[in-house]
């Protein structure tokens, strides 16, 4: 077993994961593994600029990150940073605070990069299953960008597209620096056309409808997946690898969009974080589960930070083998 960190920072959220990780056998055992909203891509889209307390907001979360890395002795540290790093005109500001801090560069990766990592994490440990299906389909809901992979052990199409929950958020429900509480009919409209417009691109390049089985990542599906078990708190446990029918994921997503931000945040598993933005995620994975006719998602915890912790652990393997 090779002990190493992977950080994977994202448009709403920074995470890390320290593992102890066998690269051969594709186990791996979390020794530590985080979740803070910085909210990195806080008007990225608008004005194509990292915002300064978005900026603070990262590089504290950073530091309390190396405390843990150091903590647990890591052999070896990645960090991947995605869409709204890709975006941003000042990156290489936030690329120097995150090397003074964990003394690593962020790998400003691109979409297509971001795909393989989630689908290496997400199916690693189901490819065995008997009762799932291949091709498999691994749809990546982020903040600024979903990634679309399908494969069976090996990915064969991948594509991110420009549709995530803050994105659409910012785009269309955001009046004058305030949500819409709740988003008119028009305004989810508006999503809605936007998310339409993204899978026509995406099925240039990943043959959607072959996927047998649909494996759903990130905040807005393992939140939609708490709220379906109606579960007291988030439960890491029981939302990995738990199945949302079809009937239910368009259930919630009409809850949440006639829904108000104090209703929305009373929802005993919802992160403060994810209040404003839920209703366009949910939206985004009802549009893809339309538009690939799945009955069902299959909801993984592991994903592209799995995903990078496993490519970090065969790097220190190879490492060690060149010395």
């Amino acid at each position: 077993m090779t002990r190493v960190a992977a950080i994977d920072c994202g448009t709403n959220s920074i995470r890390l994961l320290v593992a102890d990780v066998d690269p051969e056998t594709g186990e791996l055992v979390d020794l530590d593994r985080r979740m803070t909203i910085v909210r990195l891509g806080q008007g990225v889209d608008r004005t194509g600029r990292l915002a300064p307390e978005a900026l603070a907001r990262t590089f504290a979360a950073c530091r309390e990150y190396a405390a843990v890395i150091k903590e647990h002795g890591a052999e070896r540290l990645r960090f991947v940073a995605t869409s709204a790093s890709r975006d941003a005109e000042n990156r290489d500001e936030f690329v120097r605070g995150v090397l003074d801090i964990l003394g690593v560069e962020p790998e400003v990766i691109t979409g297509d990069q971001e795909a393989e990592f989630s689908f290496t994490g997400a199916t690693r440990e189901l490819s065995g299953r008997e009762d799932l299906a291949k091709p498999f389909l691994v749809v990546d809901i982020g903040g600024g960008s979903t990634e679309f992979v399908v494969g069976e052990e090996h990915v064969r199409a991948a594509r991110s597209v420009d549709v995530g929950c803050v994105r659409m958020t910012e785009r269309h429900l955001v009046h004058e620096g305030h949500v819409s509480d709740p988003p008119t009919e028009a305004e989810a409209a508006a999503v809605r056309a936007d998310i339409e417009r993204a899978l026509d691109l995406a099925e240039e390049t990943v043959p959607l409808r072959e996927a047998r089985t649909l494996v759903g990542l990130a905040g807005s599906v393992t939140t939609l997946s708490a709220i379906h078990q109606d579960l007291p708190a988030y439960d890491s446990a029981a939302i990995h690898h738990s199945r949302i029918p079809y009937a239910r994921v368009r259930e919630i997503t009409d809850r949440l969009l006639r829904s108000t931000h104090a209703e929305r945040a009373a929802i005993p598993s919802m992160h403060p974080g994810r209040v404003d933005v839920i209703a366009a995620g949910a939206l985004v994975l009802q549009s893809i589960m339309e538009r690939v006719g799945a009955h069902e998602v299959v909801v993984s915890e592991h994903d592209i930070l799995d995903g990078i912790a496993f490519k970090a652990a065969e790097e220190a393997e190879e490492g060690k083998l060149g010395d």
